[in-house]
């Protein structure tokens, strides 16, 4: 269907194509896609190039068997934060784009052998990106932070009740023994509200939603990428989670917090 004049699919379009393996919509004027694209559970392919598009559908997320997903050239500002779910997925190419950032659950896309993600506008790549299996990246023209170091001191701030109960609690989770192991199971929505946080980088604690967010630099050489187009003394800008200003204050760590001109 590539290389039309289509503007939208109507929803229920995609409703009983669930064999379809490759869908090429390149060089059209879509502007969105509908909601039962989830619809396509056998999808590999799918390729959306040149169209209009400024986000994609949360369903989208749902395409378990997506092994190439490539839109280059829209609109896009953002990646559903559910990406994570393409577990199947091996090839994402979003140049061309607005993207300001690549979601955080891209780090469970565990078969990510391509990236490319050349000419949009980000800044820092993911905290787990160094765990993905790349074997090519693109990433050229990204204002992409510089590695340029300033001293900074932080004062240690001070935590809210429910961060420090939080951790508290994720402390003592640790010890298999604990009895709020067995507590935890009464209350789901603690359960899932836990399960949301997130590791510091210096120290291994758990947090909740008390964080600094920093960057560490890598050379492309440790990524172990086959084809590239990062020059080998660039460096790549990657997130990284600090639970506090004390861990953030410690020597000897390779993490910067992020200064705007």
């Amino acid at each position: 269907m590539f290389q039309n004049q289509i503007e939208y699919i109507p929803e229920g379009i995609f409703a009983n194509l669930r064999f379809l393996t490759t869908l090429n919509l390149n060089n059209n004027r879509l502007a969105k896609l509908p909601k039962d694209i989830c619809n396509l559970r056998s999808i590999e392919i799918l390729s959306l190039d040149n169209n209009q598009l400024r986000f994609l559908p949360i369903e989208i997320c749902a395409l378990g068997r997506l092994k190439v997903l490539k839109i280059s050239k829209n609109r896009l500002e953002r990646l559903p934060l559910e990406f994570g779910f393409l577990s199947q997925l091996e090839e994402l190419h979003v140049p061309l784009n607005k993207l300001r950032e690549l979601p955080e659950s891209i780090g469970k896309c565990y078969k990510l052998k391509v990236l490319d993600v050349a000419a949009n506008d980000l800044r820092i790549f993911p905290t787990e990106t160094e765990e993905l299996p790349l074997v090519e990246l693109h990433c050229e023209e990204n204002p992409l932070l510089s590695h340029l170091p300033v001293h900074s001191i932080q004062e240690e701030e001070i935590l809210s009740l429910k961060e420090l109960t939080a951790r508290y609690i994720m402390t003592q989770l640790k010890d298999r023994f604990s009895p709020l192991r067995a507590q935890l199971r009464h209350y789901p929505e603690l359960k899932q509200m836990l399960a949301q946080s997130s590791t510091c980088a210096v120290c291994s604690e758990p947090f909740l939603n008390t964080w600094l967010e920093c960057v560490h630099f890598i050379k492309p050489r440790k990524l172990k990428l086959k084809n590239s187009s990062v020059g080998h003394s660039q460096e790549i800008p990657i997130r990284a989670l600090l639970c506090s200003y004390k861990c953030f204050n410690q020597k000897n760590h390779e993490y910067y917090g992020v200064a705007f001109p």
